[in-house]
């Protein structure tokens, strides 16, 4: 009998399956508890990752905690945006963090995930960044060069992004697929000559000889903006409107606190990752982080009559998928407009 072939995608898409059922077989407690009296979720569950921005404010405060008494809130921690989406197609989380291209995936083909964009956590900035040794000081220097990225990832499209300017193309240099910890690993081994990586493996390659030939806060201002998302599951925000316009309001709460008291909420977000106070404030400045007004500006997520340029980005970060064969086609922008939550984020600052 003939075998068809399984192209990457179909791959990806049937691992994911599998591991989403692995969770769902696990018996983790995804069936949604009964709300409370007031009509409040009696359970709101938070899928969040250790980067130093609002969300890390919120938790540490149990803002949430106090302004839905009625509700259980679960904090649980996800080392990336592809993890955040498995859960999401489990049932398994009601919000949570992911990078843009991960949430690119999540809106296309073949994930096609039943979720929205309601706020910007972050856009990515000194945090992460194309950092080269051995005498190589502009991205030019790289050709011919082993340069290490986690494949499909946030630093992977900046790397690519990066590499195009210079007018470098993929085949001109060796570029290697490598999660954080192995790309310090190598590096100290000496076996790759550039990284483009976040922190805190940037920093461990910054003080090791690393020279920063570009971040992506310079990139986003030339047109290719990364960013931290939050999602929100169309089913619960269709369910507990008023539970997602306090988190909302939470967030926004937490990025005006890092304007008017950084001493305070760089101390939060200390707390929450075993960082003395300065070096947390020092990771939080590499950060752009957007209160709500910004937020529903055009630049960002707009209005509902409006959705705003991020839509553009997220269908950049679409067509640099589908090159990486992650993603079956590039969806139409009407779906990445579709994709933002502003009617949410309208509702949710009404009046303000």
């Amino acid at each position: 009998m003939k075998h068809l072939a399984m192209t990457p995608v179909k791959r990806a898409a049937l691992a994911l399956t599998a591991a989403v059922l692995a969770l769902t077989a696990c018996g983790s407690g995804t069936e949604e508890a009964k709300p409370a009296a007031d009509g409040s979720p009696a359970t709101l569950r938070i899928g969040y990752q250790l980067i130093p921005n609002g969300d890390l404010i919120v938790k540490d405060q149990q803002w949430l905690e106090k302004a839905l008494p009625n509700t259980k809130i679960v904090w649980s921690k996800f080392d990336s945006g592809g993890d955040v989406n498995t859960a999401m197609i489990a049932g398994s989380l009601d919000i949570g963090l992911a990078g843009s291209s991960p949430v690119t995936r999540g809106l296309s083909a073949p994930l096609d995930i039943p979720y929205r964009v309601p706020w910007i956590f972050d856009v990515i900035g000194d945090n992460e960044a194309l950092v080269a040794r051995g005498g190589v000081t502009d991205v030019k220097g790289l050709a011919g060069k082993r340069v290490a990225a986690p494949f499909a990832s946030t630093t992977h499209y900046s790397l690519l992004a990066a590499l195009d300017e210079a007018g470098l193309s993929e085949a001109d240099v060796k570029i290697l697929d490598m999660e954080p910890p192995d790309i310090q690993a190598a590096w100290q081994r000496g076996d790759v000559d550039a990284a483009y990586v976040w922190t805190p493996t940037l920093a461990e390659l910054q003080k090791n000889g690393g020279t920063t030939l570009v971040t992506s806060r310079e990139l986003a201002r030339r047109g290719k903006l990364t960013a931290d998302l939050a999602v929100v599951s169309d089913d619960f925000a269709k369910k507990y409107p008023k539970a997602l316009h306090v988190w909302l309001q939470q967030q926004d709460r937490a990025v005006k606190l890092v304007r008017s008291d950084k001493d305070a909420a760089a101390a939060a977000i200390g707390r929450q990752l075993n960082l003395d106070p300065a070096e947390a404030a020092r990771q939080l400045g590499q950060l752009v982080l957007l209160d709500a007004t910004e937020q529903r500006s055009a630049e960002y997520l707009g209005t509902p009559s409006a959705p705003g340029k991020f839509a553009e980005n997220l269908r950049s970060s679409a067509e640099f998928l589908k090159g990486q064969q992650k993603v079956d086609a590039v969806p139409e922008l009407s779906v990445f407009q579709k994709g933002l939550a502003t009617q949410e984020l309208a509702d949710a600052f009404a009046g303000s």
